[in-house]
């Protein structure tokens, strides 16, 4: 029987993960506001095809995001490939490389323009599968209120590099697939109430 590492679950067509990382030593994943504006857009350029996006928040230190993949003819159509068959290896390694490129293309620009060597990112990405009502929720408010426990902020809303207030102000473009999360509560005030609950 195989046993796996905690938090280092395969990845699959159609399945709900969390996924988080820390850096690698003391140093910061985020000096200045342009690096956290740059990290966004290679989410939106590494990621964005392979998955949705239900929550994410990057402080100096971690960074962590709620995100279903896409299914597999979705991603190929996305990525113009022909349909083909995956094995369960080939399905957590072709999902796992966009994930790889992103890290890899932030650590190498971060490395570029402070002039450093080395790992960034501590490890691989740690993943949690996400299989219940009650745990994604959790996980959803947690990875808000990253920023208070960090003492960062007062209120998630005042965070400007979480998902937060994408779901505050649902009129605005943004790489968050609001409506998922949205079907849990039964509107926007229902949602703030939920995450200023302990």
């Amino acid at each position: 029987m195989e046993i796996k590492a905690p938090f280092y679950e395969n990845f699959k067509f159609g399945q709900i993960y969390h996924l988080f990382t820390r850096v690698n030593g003391n140093e910061l994943i985020f000096r200045k506001e342009d690096n956290y504006v740059y990290f966004l857009k290679q989410i939106s350029k590494y990621l964005l095809p392979y998955l949705e996006i239900y929550a994410y928040c990057l402080v100096s230190q971690r960074l962590s995001l709620l995100v279903r993949f896409r299914p597999q003819n979705e991603i190929f159509n996305n990525l113009d490939l022909p349909e083909r068959e995956l094995s369960a290896e080939e399905e957590h390694k072709f999902l796992m490389q966009p994930v790889s490129n992103l890290l890899n293309s932030y650590s190498k620009a971060y490395n570029k323009m402070f002039q450093r060597k080395g790992a960034l990112f501590i490890d691989y990405i740690k993943r949690e599968k996400v299989d219940e009502e009650e745990q994604l929720k959790d996980i959803f408010k947690g990875i808000h209120q990253i920023p208070l426990q960090h003492r960062l902020a007062k209120s998630s809303e005042e965070w400007k590099y979480s998902s937060f207030n994408a779901y505050l102000v649902q009129n605005k473009p943004t790489k968050v697939s609001i409506n998922f999360m949205m079907e849990f509560f039964e509107n926007t005030q229902d949602l703030i109430k939920f995450h200023k609950v302990n």
